[in-house]
């Protein structure tokens, strides 16, 4: 303990005395600036998150800091559509769609102790990400996902061409049958004037 008083804040700095000491992670602070660093809520052991040097409210501390994307929300069933960019939180653009252009070499993979490759992306597919469709390993996020639309895919959305995987909806435009009274709807006739 330093002398003429107690510790230093963890947040102003200033001398923190036994009386308005609060200790977290090795650190003491006064009872009025143990607070969320971001959105400024009162602290306590239960509602603490800590992050190197830097105290939340395990609401920001989720936001900030953990997983990303869908099913990840604030409780059972909810989804939010908070991205965190009030958080300084920036989001990049995935990447466009390219082609299926190399043969998945499973076989010589699984025999040399690697892994199957994703036909869209070439990458290593492991067991925890894996999705198989067309006859091929698939990563599920990013990867198995329309060839045409980009849409992300499941076993009951799935149809395949040529090892390429599309959404039923581009399937059936690009190679389902063609002529008079065809895409339109259900049993739907078109009768032009």
């Amino acid at each position: 303990m330093p002398l003429g008083g107690g510790n230093k804040c963890g947040r102003c700095q200033k001398t923190v005395y036994f009386a308005e000491e609060v200790l977290c992670d090795g650190r003491s602070f006064h009872k009025s600036c143990f607070l969320c660093m971001v959105c400024g809520k009162n602290l306590d052991s239960t509602t603490v998150a800590v992050r190197m040097d830097e105290i939340y409210c395990k609401a920001c501390y989720g936001k900030k800091h953990g997983p990303k994307g869908y099913g990840y929300g604030q409780g059972a069933g909810t989804l939010s559509m908070d991205k965190g960019e009030s958080l300084g939180i920036t989001h990049e653009e995935p990447a466009p769609h390219r082609p299926t252009s190399n043969p998945n070499p499973s076989k010589l993979a699984q025999k040399f102790g690697g892994s199957d490759k994703c036909p869209r992306c070439g990458k290593s597919v492991y067991a925890a990400e894996k999705v198989i469709g067309a006859g091929s390993s698939w990563h599920k996020t990013g990867c198995f996902t329309c060839a045409t639309c980009g849409k992300s895919l499941e076993s009951t959305t799935l149809a395949d061409k040529d090892g390429e995987i599309y959404c039923k909806g581009c399937y059936g435009k690009h190679f389902g049958p063609k002529g008079f009274g065809y895409g339109l709807g259900a049993g739907a006739l078109s009768h032009t004037k």
